[in-house]
């Protein structure tokens, strides 16, 4: 698969990373959570093209036969048979939402996404709920109607979400109602980049890695400690002097002892380029 290019740019000049750091930082009620999306899948094909990608949303908005909920979910779970990919749900492809639009195949945080920015396309009103282990919407005109977009957007009451939670984690796991609480766009964007994390973790993948790490740092309310995770990948990569930058950084935002910790480290990073 082809890797980010330093120095891609996004449409008018802005690095992609830069262009999703911009997003990220309006108020969580106006960051656009289809272009923050696909810029997360830019990262990953360099010559994406995300106007275009846009316009195939939009496309796909107004084949909707009504512009209700009913006719969201039918055009993308009945008519183009969008569907949960169980063959291989760790296949990175499930994560970015062009490929999830050109397969019709995604994961429940990725088809859920493309439900929410169709359906906001039309006013059908969506929210995530960031239930541990399987990633579901919530309707807010009936607010106690939930759909599960890895099922072809089966409908579910509370009951039925606590039944897929128990599912997934068996019966002796507890269920705490705020799961099913709404979650805020900045967190379904850290989640999915916790699962491309994940993804390339287990592949080993360093490049990739680097990327999706970098990206995470950049999304309000990830932890800032989360940068040391990044200089470890880096520094294995290879790539001490940019390891040690980002030591540096977080030092400077932590501060105190802790910070003077991960500044020595640094200093140990750059003394092995010496």
């Amino acid at each position: 698969m082809r890797r980010h290019r330093v120095g891609a740019q996004y449409p008018g000049g802005m690095d992609l990373t830069q262009r999703f750091e911009l997003l990220l930082s309006r108020p969580d009620g106006e960051v656009p959570l289809d272009e923050v999306a696909l810029l997360i899948a830019a990262h990953a094909y360099p010559d994406l093209d995300v106007a275009a990608e846009l316009g195939r949303l939009d496309e796909l908005a107004k084949d909707v036969s009504e512009p209700t909920l009913d006719g969201v979910l039918a055009l993308l779970f009945i008519d183009l048979r969008f569907v949960g990919n169980t063959r291989d749900y760790f296949d990175p492809r499930n994560s970015y939402l062009n490929d999830v639009v050109a397969r019709r195949t995604g994961i429940p945080i990725s088809l859920g996404v493309l439900t929410m920015v169709v359906g906001r396309r039309l006013g059908v009103p969506l929210v995530g709920v960031g239930m541990p282990g399987h990633f579901l919407l919530r309707d807010q005109v009936d607010q106690e109607l939930y759909l599960d977009p890895f099922a072809r957007g089966r409908r579910l009451d509370a009951e039925g979400c606590e039944a897929a939670f128990h599912a997934v984690h068996g019966a002796e796991t507890e269920f705490d109602r705020t799961f099913l609480d709404p979650v805020s766009h900045a967190s379904i964007v850290a989640r999915m980049l916790a699962n491309l994390r994940a993804t390339f973790m287990n592949r080993d993948d360093r490049d990739a890695l680097v990327w999706v790490l970098r990206l995470r740092t950049l999304v309000p309310g990830v932890p800032q400690e989360e940068r040391a995770e990044l200089a470890s990948v880096l520094a294995r990569a290879g790539r001490l002097r940019e390891a040690a930058d980002e030591l540096d950084l977080l030092a400077t935002q932590l501060g105190g002892e802790l910070g003077e910790t991960y500044r020595q480290s640094a200093g140990r990073l750059r003394a092995q380029l010496n």
